[in-house]
C-alpha cells in the first residue's frame, strides 16, 4: 500500500504485513512465569551449554513451548546491557522456535559472550 505524504509529496510504503508481526510475538501465554515451572526445569530438564547462552529444555506433557529469559545484573551489570541482551534471546527465540516440536519449556540464560555479538 502506498500512502502520499501530505506536504513533501514523497511517498511512503506502508507495511500491510501485521499479520505477520503477530505471529512472530510472544504472547504471555508464551511465557513462563511460574516458579514451580522454573523449579521442575532446573531439576529435571536437559541443559545445553553454548557459547553464547545456556538452553534449559523441560520435556513434559504439559509443557506447550513457554519462554523464560534470563540475564543476570553479575554478568551485565548496566541494564541497557541486560535489555539488549534479553532482545537477542528472545529474537533467537522467535526465529528458531518452529525447530522445536513437541512439548517443551525452553529457559535461555545469557552468557558474558553475548554482548559482543552484532545484530544481524
Amino acid at each position: 500500500m502506498r500512502v502520499s505524504g501530505a506536504t513533501t509529496g514523497v511517498e511512503k510504503i506502508q507495511s500491510s504485513s501485521k499479520a505477520d508481526l503477530i505471529d512472530m510475538r510472544l504472547s504471555r501465554c508464551q511465557r513462563i512465569s511460574e516458579s514451580r515451572l522454573f523449579r521442575e526445569t532446573f531439576n529435571a530438564g536437559r541443559r545445553h551449554v553454548g557459547r553464547y547462552l545456556i538452553m534449559w529444555l523441560r520435556y513434559a506433557d504439559d509443557a506447550c513451548l513457554k519462554l523464560a529469559v534470563i540475564v543476570s545484573k553479575k554478568t551485565f551489570r548496566r541494564s541497557v546491557d541486560r535489555s539488549r541482551a534479553k532482545r537477542l534471546l528472545r529474537e533467537s527465540f522467535r526465529l528458531n522456535r518452529y525447530r522445536l516440536q513437541g512439548k517443551v519449556d525452553v529457559i535461555l540464560v545469557a552468557r558474558r559472550y553475548i554482548g559482543g555479538v552484532k545484530r544481524q
